[in-house]
């Protein structure tokens, strides 16, 4: 199937302004965020298709049952409904494709990225009115369910046997954490998490133990910007989609707060995709910001920008 193609230059343009908006907003909303990497990705996404989708959103938010209790009674509503009768949930083939991605595609196939189904199961929760929150694992995105922890108010700990022993007293435990939360998993028909379950997760995407800080929710300018770095890694494993690339680098660099280095990955696809004068003058204002710190790579930067300048004769 045919990836979903960029929309014309001036819609482009203004789905960047109304994305850089909502993202300083006081309080951005994550579905709008989403919806706009979504029109970012497809021409073919208007106003009308992006209200769609958030009617789509409360409709199933509509089908929840009224305050259904505590958060595992949360957890199992939102997996019954999303999971079971309308069957969302990822399989290993949805990561090469861009859909899985974009927030109005997956609410169309019901199929996704982890990140991108643990949006739909927040959004259609926090309609519902229930304490639901994300959880970036490293690796695999979840939800989490009930007021959440600060993570400084968990104490040190490893998982065990029964289930997480405390090892730092004048804390919470993990073990606590996992009895007043509850973790579910969208990409795998909204799952119940143990503590297990959750330290096996981060311990084949790290090699590391669940450490109580990956716990912490996931502010949802972060989340967006985890969606947008799965895009550009889609796009870096084909050349041909450069474009892809581009305009993921260029919202990134919307967001308040980005990594620096995306300056220079932009302006090495401007360069790759045949803008020399705009990538070298890119290349230029990175190797500015990068003499505060380290000359000898400004200087590397600067050559760069000449070579780039130098394909025009």
């Amino acid at each position: 199937m045919r990836s979903p193609q960029p929309p014309e230059p001036e819609r482009a343009a203004e789905v960047r302004r109304r994305f850089a908006d909502e993202a300083r907003a006081e309080r951005p909303d994550l579905a709008v965020l989403c919806l706009l990497v979504g029109a970012a990705a497809d021409g073919a996404l208007d106003e009308a298709g992006m209200d769609a989708a958030q009617i789509e959103l409360d409709r199933l938010a509509g089908q929840l049952p009224f305050r259904p209790g505590g958060p595992r009674s949360w957890a199992a509503a939102l997996g019954e409904l999303l999971g079971g009768r309308c069957g969302f949930r990822g399989s290993p083939g949805d990561y090469q494709r861009l859909e899985s991605s974009l927030l109005h595609e997956v609410l169309r196939r019901r199929r996704g990225l982890p990140i991108l189904l643990s949006v739909v199961w927040m959004e259609v929760a926090r309609r519902a009115g229930a304490p639901v929150y994300g959880v970036a694992l490293p690796g695999h995105f979840v939800v989490g369910f009930g007021p959440p922890t600060p993570p400084q108010a968990l104490g040190s700990a490893r998982a065990g046997d029964t289930p997480f022993p405390t090892a730092a007293p004048q804390g919470a435990s993990l073990g606590d954490f996992f009895q007043q939360q509850v973790l579910a998993d969208p990409f795998d028909g909204g799952r119940v998490l143990t503590g297990s379950d959750a330290e096996l997760l981060v311990a084949g995407a790290t090699g590391a133990p669940l450490d109580p800080s990956m716990l912490s929710p996931a502010d949802p300018l972060d989340v967006v910007l985890r969606i947008l770095n799965n895009i550009r890694a889609w796009a870096a494993a084909r050349p041909e989609r450069s474009d892809v690339s581009l305009w993921s680098v260029e919202l990134s660099l919307l967001l308040p707060s980005h990594p620096a280095r995306l300056r220079y990955e932009r302006a090495q696809l401007l360069v790759q995709r045949g803008d020399f004068l705009g990538g070298a003058a890119e290349l230029e204002a990175y190797a500015d910001v990068v003499a505060a710190v380290d000359e000898p790579a400004a200087d590397r930067v600067r050559q760069q920008a000449h070579a780039a300048r130098a394909m025009l004769n």
